[in-house]
């Protein structure tokens, strides 16, 4: 029987991927967005469905609404994002973790937290498992990301053990696919936008940094078998793709798949970038039966394909 689902953030990259998932699945959904890094454009198609409900709204403020499942992914992800309005990023990650929290509660329902691998930091552990504590600025520029999500960690476990509140907590790897904005400043987009309309490839540093590569359809699945396993199961679990790449590499693949004549430019890291990134998926594989299956290339073509229409279109 279809369940009425809850998504904070749902308008965004991957929200409005899980939100296609679920209307598929049969369930109802309430997409909850303040639109600062969603976009109408990413779920306009689902606005005529009846069981797709919009509401704008910024989890930084209670919410009361009656569903049986919450996924909490609001808050913006990409440093340019964060970094702009850093003390919202870290209001969005605890007050929206606070308030997620509250309604669980009442409701008495499970709900899942996507937090990011960003928690491990600049890791000295590779490749990272969840038992790593992290190595992580608190003072930096990233901090009102990173600690952001490690205090909403902190808060979801501490719901679960003071009020028995179902959990469920992943930690996203980077992730790649349609519907990311162009402008995020991510790896992946920056590539992408960059060889299509025939710039220089920026990379920062000497490109030699490592990256592991999941599409948004491999997350989105670990995501509602996350949401799926025992109430006893909590997590933390990585999700993401263990292949490991260099940024050289990645942005060598993007400019032949795009047959592009962009040429490769190097500037400086930023600070308290991570220098290896790259999860142990030994617990999604046994707890959730999951790895993906959507290997960099299929994916980044895919991808190619949708920034290509939307430029297309912005022309």
């Amino acid at each position: 029987m279809g369940k009425r689902v809850l998504i904070t953030g749902g308008a965004g990259f991957i929200g409005s991927h899980l939100s296609r998932r679920l209307l598929a699945e049969g369930h109802e959904v309430l997409c909850v967005d303040n639109f600062f890094t969603g976009s109408r454009d990413n779920i306009i198609d689902l606005l005529d469905d009846r069981r797709f409900e919009l509401l704008r709204h910024d989890v930084t403020f209670p919410l009361y609404v009656e569903v049986d499942q919450i996924y909490n992914l609001a808050c913006p992800a990409s440093p340019v994002h964060y970094q702009f309005d850093p003390v919202q990023t870290t209001k969005t990650s605890v007050m929206g973790a606070i308030n997620m929290l509250g309604l669980a509660k009442r409701l008495r329902v499970p709900i899942l937290q996507a937090s990011t691998s960003e928690v491990y930091g600049d890791p000295e552990v590779h490749p990272q498992e969840e038992s790593y504590w992290g190595h992580v600025n608190t003072i930096g520029p990233r901090s009102c990301y990173d600690e952001g999500k490690r205090c909403a960690e902190t808060l979801f476990f501490d719901y679960h053990r003071q009020h028995k509140l179902q959990i469920k907590v992943i930690r996203i790897f980077n992730t790649y696919g349609p519907n990311m904005h162009p402008a995020d400043g991510r790896v992946v987009s920056n590539f992408v936008v960059q060889a299509l309309r025939g710039e220089d490839i920026t990379i920062y540093g000497d490109g030699s940094q490592t990256r592991s590569f999941c599409y948004v359809s491999d997350l989105v699945d670990a995501m509602t078998r996350m949401m799926g396993t025992d109430p006893s199961v909590t997590g933390p679990i990585n999700t993401g793709n263990p292949n490991e790449f260099t940024i050289k590499q990645l942005a060598d693949l993007v400019v032949e798949i795009v047959n592009s004549g962009s040429k490769v430019v190097y500037r400086d890291l930023p600070v308290d970038d991570p220098k290896q990134r790259r999860p142990d998926i030994t617990r999604a594989r046994k707890v959730l039966d999951w790895e993906p299956t959507v290997q960099l290339r299929e994916g980044l073509r895919l991808t190619i394909d949708y920034f290509d229409q939307l430029l297309a279109k912005s022309a």
